[in-house]
């Protein structure tokens, strides 16, 4: 087997690594993804990112993808975060580097990443949440990525938490994914310092960029009131969300994973256990484990490397 190129393309940032022949990372790339400037730059930021990782190199095999929204045989039908709606990954890279492209939903494929790991391959029945701009999910039920009839399965960041919350980028309202995500956070944020709320991040805050996960788990350590009191409404609606999933498939484990979980780590756990014990029905509470991703951000570029390799798409 040759190389494998991996890709983890996201609304901020895409994220390459190419794997040598036993599964090791020769190489790393990272990009923003320009996603405010259409799908043309997004394009061309991708086509760098690969360029850079393949410069010198003649047995590229293969290239895994994960990409937030629904995929079906390498075609994005629908993204809220990415102006990539209705465009075939798949066909375009194919035609670009001639190899054979294998493309899953970004949180799938994450979740796939964690799975191949030896701690959660013993596990059978895994649900993923992967939170970072937007709110990611994946599904493994009886060790096999469950997609749907369309492949748009595990949107578990399109769950309505409250009907009368904010509106969502796919166009509904009072998804987990307009309270818990970057996103969600820039703008609750945003809302209470134009109303005279005061934050140590104020000047975070006041511009078009997506805030950092360090910054915010700075306030946060720091006692900054206002970023404790968002954060502790982002791990209520994780745990109400979790509660949900608890009922319906009765997981073994819940991975959490996604730059923000990374960066806050366990520090969420005990709101997102009240929550969620409060929501589940007893017997599902009990016999499901959470555990935060040990790939990290990571997560999805060994997931693409691992579909690749096993010709999962």
């Amino acid at each position: 087997m040759g190389k494998i190129l991996s890709l983890d393309i996201g609304g901020t940032k895409i994220l390459g690594a190419l794997f040598d022949e036993k599964g090791e990372i020769l190489k790393r790339e990272k990009k923003s993804s320009k996603s405010n400037k259409g799908i043309e730059k997004v394009k061309n930021q991708i086509k760098k990112v690969i360029d850079i990782l393949i410069e010198g190199e003649t047995d590229i095999e293969a290239i895994g993808c994960g990409v937030p929204g629904i995929i079906k045989e390498g075609k994005i039908l629908f993204t809220p975060n990415i102006p990539l709606s209705g465009f075939s990954l798949k066909e375009f890279l194919e035609e670009n580097y001639k190899v054979d492209v294998y493309v899953g939903n970004d949180a799938n494929v994450a979740l796939y990443g964690e799975y191949n790991t030896e701690s959660i391959s013993k596990y059978d029945n895994i649900v993923g949440f992967f939170i970072g701009t937007g709110f990611g999910g994946g599904i493994i039920i009886d060790r096999k990525i469950y997609k749907g009839s369309i492949g748009a399965s595990a949107e578990i960041g399109h769950i309505t938490v409250n009907p009368d919350g904010p509106y969502c980028g796919c166009g509904s309202r009072g998804c987990v994914e307009s309270f818990a995500s970057k996103v969600a956070i820039q703008k609750s944020l945003s809302n209470q310092i134009r109303k005279g709320r005061d934050s140590s991040i104020k000047e975070y805050i006041l511009d078009d960029s997506i805030i950092k996960s360090s910054i915010l788990l700075k306030a946060y350590e720091e006692n900054d009131e206002l970023v404790v009191e968002i954060m502790d409404e982002v791990a209520k609606y994780i745990g109400i969300v979790s509660a949900n999933i608890m009922n319906i498939f009765n997981p073994q484990i819940i991975i959490l994973g996604g730059g923000l979980i990374e960066s806050f780590s366990d520090k969420l756990l005990d709101t997102i256990n009240e929550y969620s014990k409060k929501y589940s029905l007893k017997q599902n509470y009990e016999s499901t484990e959470f555990k935060i991703a040990s790939l990290g951000d990571d997560a999805c570029i060994f997931g693409a490397y691992q579909m690749a390799k096993n010709r999962v798409d």
